[in-house]
């Protein structure tokens, strides 16, 4: 399925679009399936989506929130990508402790503990360890480098197929992330994208033909759901 690419005048109006677009997700898997699972980005852009989803009414107790990757520190840190949600939008809606899932970062090895956030998500959608979850919503960002999630160019993590995370490494600073096949299992995946500095990644993703490898947002191609890519004026520039 072709991506949709939306360019807005700022990143208000792009933070506008992902609520409308995220709400509706979130309304229409509860209606189909009962529940609704999220897995969220870190950085700066998605915080005021979180800020803007904290003051909607929706059915708290049936959506299920996760993290597409974390860096490999305590949830007080101000690094901390769970810590970043929580603060801005989890710890002000009615969502029950429970459907928090924050990617475990106190383990000595994080081997270890890439392992158990694999086991949880194979607990929580009674996959097997062949099998890939299928969350109804991916929020994922773009770096300058083409990253996402925590897949960086030229790293052991882009050749993980047959696990739903692995550690991802940045500046040989270890991070969890979820695989690029779990990625492109979701139903919906939205890419949040401001500011100049991701316009030549950008032109490269859309690419006819471009190393994967040193951009490896063009290994997010979902095979079963929506891409959406939301840029602001400046990030979209080649697409106007």
């Amino acid at each position: 399925m072709k991506p949709q690419v939306e360019v807005f005048v700022d990143r208000p109006q792009l933070i506008t679009r992902a609520l409308e677009l995220t709400v509706a997700e979130i309304k229409s898997a509860i209606a189909q399936r009962g529940r609704c699972t999220i897995a969220l980005a870190g950085g700066n852009t998605p915080k005021p989506l979180y800020e803007q989803l904290a003051t909607q009414d929706l059915p708290w107790q049936k959506i299920h929130v996760f993290w597409g990757d974390e860096r490999y520190v305590p949830l007080s840190d101000p690094q901390s990508n769970a810590g970043m949600a929580t603060a801005a939008w989890l710890n002000h809606v009615a969502i029950p402790p429970e459907n928090i899932y924050p990617m475990p970062t106190q383990a000595a090895d994080p081997a270890e503990a890439a392992q158990t956030y694999d086991r949880q998500l194979q607990t929580f959608f009674g996959t097997g360890p062949q099998e890939f979850p299928r969350f109804d919503i991916v929020l994922l960002g773009l770096g300058p480098d083409g990253h996402t999630a925590s897949l960086f160019p030229h790293t052991e993590a882009l050749q993980v197929c047959d696990r739903n995370v692995t550690v991802g490494s940045k500046d040989n600073q270890p991070r969890l992330t979820l695989t690029a096949p779990v990625l492109n299992q979701a139903r919906c995946i939205l890419f949040l994208v401001t500011g100049a500095n991701k316009q030549d990644a950008l032109t490269q993703i859309f690419a006819e033909n471009a190393d994967a490898a040193q951009f490896p947002a063009r290994l997010i191609q979902p095979t079963h759901g929506t891409l959406s890519w939301l840029l602001d004026a400046e990030a979209g520039q080649p697409f106007q």
